[in-house]
């Protein structure tokens, strides 16, 4: 059961660099749940659910990302965790 929801928008050259199929890899080792998608502008949309030290390991991810991803900045907003996530995947 999730203790923790974070809402993050990822802003930079994060589109057509593998950067959702890299967060949703590291997201699922970290044992976290929930989902990422691209936003139509630009930015790299995530939702996750898990423990506090997870969250914050994927949000450390986040900020470099995969070697072809330049960060400009994320951001996180928390939210009321629902659970509702069985697994982490990306979504269109």
């Amino acid at each position: 059961m999730a203790n923790r929801r974070w809402h993050l928008l990822v802003n930079g050259k994060v589109q057509g660099v593998y950067y959702r199929a890299s967060t949703e890899q590291t997201a699922r080792r970290l044992g976290l749940t929930g989902w990422v998608r691209n936003l139509p502008d630009g930015r790299v949309e995530i939702l996750a659910e898990g423990e506090l030290p997870q969250l914050d390991a994927l949000r450390t991810w986040c900020l470099a990302g995969p070697k072809e991803a330049v960060v400009n900045g994320v951001s996180v907003h928390e939210e009321t965790p629902t659970n509702e996530f069985t697994g982490f995947r990306t979504i269109h």
